[in-house]
């Protein structure tokens, strides 16, 4: 029996927490076993459209990390990915079919529209359990290294996903 692929167990999680994903956000699924460490467990994903540049998104909440993942066919990749304590608030707004995401980071907020109204309940409330946790609930669990990081920086150049000058860029983010 031959062993699942990483992008399989994915899939599998997003169908055990009842997450169907439109055919709009492949490109960003298929991506996802380069941006998850190999142990990380997705909690909760949505997709939508970044208002800032009205491109398709998703957002994954997994047990460590909020991450935004972008992938678009001009650019590559674009991966952001923040710690639950980083997260000042995060609020939904619903019309009458879809809803709004606003999440505050810092100094900045990212809105995507066009999330299912359900969903955006849903993602939110799971973010705001991981934003009411204590630090070292996230201290406990393994960061993954900067090696870690380059090593997946590799993967993600090796397998075409990057391009030389977003592996440099990255790279140079990482050392600092």
């Amino acid at each position: 029996m031959s062993e699942k692929s990483r992008l399989d167990e994915i899939k599998d999680e997003l169908e055990t927490l009842d997450i169907n994903p439109t055919i709009f956000a492949r490109k960003e699924i298929h991506a996802l076993p380069d941006v998850l460490s190999e142990d990380e467990k997705i909690v909760y994903l949505i997709e939508g459209r970044n208002k800032l540049n009205n491109n398709h998104i998703i957002l994954v909440a997994t047990e460590r990390r909020l991450i935004f993942i972008d992938k678009e066919f001009m650019y590559g990749l674009k991966v952001e990915d923040f710690s639950y304590d980083k997260v000042s608030s995060i609020q939904y707004e619903k019309s009458l079919m879809l809803a709004s995401v606003d999440i505050h980071i810092a100094n900045n907020v990212l809105e995507i529209d066009n999330v299912g109204k359900y969903y955006a309940e849903l993602f939110c409330e799971k973010v705001r359990d991981f934003m009411a946790r204590p630090k070292e609930y996230f201290q406990n669990k393994t960061e993954p290294t900067v090696l870690d990081q380059l090593e997946q920086l590799g993967r993600l150049k090796e397998s075409g996903v990057l391009t030389e000058e977003e592996f440099t860029e990255q790279k140079k983010r990482l050392l600092g």
